[in-house]
């Protein structure tokens, strides 16, 4: 098992996003590895698509795509409850 949670941000550089990545920083904790993706780069994009992803910013934490990122604004509370801050054992 990883002593890290690997969370991945798709982000497109627009201030949503930008909010979107920084929400996440603040949170972040010392389990957190974290990673901005740029949409604009092709390859991000197919990943992107790969993974089901239609809308940015998105959220994926341990390879599964927050809650909230799947209808809905990036939500602290939904991040927050699925482990983002969180200091694994």
């Amino acid at each position: 098992m990883s002593n890290k949670r690997k969370i991945e941000i798709f982000s497109a550089g627009c201030p949503v996003c930008d909010e979107a990545v920084q929400t996440v920083k603040r949170i972040a904790c010392p389990s957190c590895e974290t990673e901005v993706l740029d949409m604009r780069q092709p390859e991000v994009a197919a990943k992107a698509e790969q993974l089901g992803i239609s809308r940015v910013p998105a959220i994926l934490i341990d390879g599964k795509l927050a809650e909230c990122c799947v209808a809905g604004a990036v939500d602290e509370q939904v991040l927050r409850a699925a482990g983002v801050g969180v200091p694994l054992p």
